[in-house]
């Protein structure tokens, strides 16, 4: 491991608005965490709605979510310490008592939020994985995770450069019935504005730079025994991140 991401785990490690709990350090995650149920009381120290962003990466989303709508409570969610150092600093130097981060697997979300403590979810730029359904973040398994956590009806929100995703996702609302707010598969040559949408992620600017429509959703989440998952064959996405060889987008896909 290079000095630099040990510096910077050293450094989370005095940040007061970071939750490190990581599989390999808390083997036991069926267990719930303290702070489960009390992020009102003992992290925020208010009763504002709290919104999560998962996989947040470098946390450009949570925090400027965060200084957007400071009447609210937002949490990044990320396993990769390394990256979610940058969005803890910045919120620490900059004093936002809003923001928090915490270091997991978006599996173990049950084990950190109680029933109905969470009001909204952002999912911004997530690998689609293509090869299993399971891993996607929203598929059915990870609607279930959601509905444990979330409000009845709550808000779930889904920004991603993947037609694969995008459509599949379509197919999930569709499927379970999931009331739709927004659909637009070119966000910024659309009709569609709102200020929250003009915040950029490091990934989402690089999708930009390619030339690349972004697709975004936003719906709500019944509380429902059973989510049913989309049995429908979706073309792959023909292309893959920088730093990696792809192919050339094909013209059908339209980006």
């Amino acid at each position: 491991m290079g000095k630099n991401k040990l510096r910077k785990f050293a450094e989370m490690e005095t940040f007061s608005n970071v939750i490190q709990c990581s599989a390999t350090q808390t083997p036991d995650l069926t267990t719930p965490h303290t702070i489960a149920g009390n992020w009102h009381s003992d992290f925020f120290h208010n009763d504002n709605p709290i919104v999560l962003e998962l996989g947040c990466g470098r946390g450009e989303y949570t925090v400027g979510l965060a200084q957007m709508f400071p009447d609210k409570n937002f949490v990044g969610i990320d396993i990769k310490g390394a990256r979610i150092w940058a969005g803890a600093r910045q919120a620490c130097l900059d004093n936002m008592a809003n923001v928090g981060f915490l270091r997991t697997n978006i599996e173990f979300l049950t084990r950190f939020f109680a029933h109905d403590e969470v009001s909204e979810i952002w999912i911004t730029f997530p690998d689609p994985q293509m090869k299993k359904a399971t891993k996607r973040l929203t598929s059915s398994y990870f609607m279930e995770r959601y509905c444990n956590i979330m409000k009845d009806n709550g808000i779930v929100n889904l920004k991603t450069d993947s037609p694969f995703l995008y459509q599949y996702t379509l197919e999930m609302l569709k499927a379970n019935s999931f009331p739709c707010l927004t659909n637009t598969p070119d966000l910024y040559h659309s009709d569609y504005t709102d200020p929250v949408l003009s915040l950029k992620t490091h990934y989402e600017r690089q999708w930009l730079d390619r030339g690349m429509t972004i697709k975004y959703l936003r719906f709500m989440l019944p509380k429902q025994d059973t989510y049913i998952e989309p049995d429908v064959e979706i073309e792959k996405d023909t292309y893959r991140s920088y730093g990696r060889n792809y192919h050339t987008q094909n013209q059908s896909l339209n980006l």
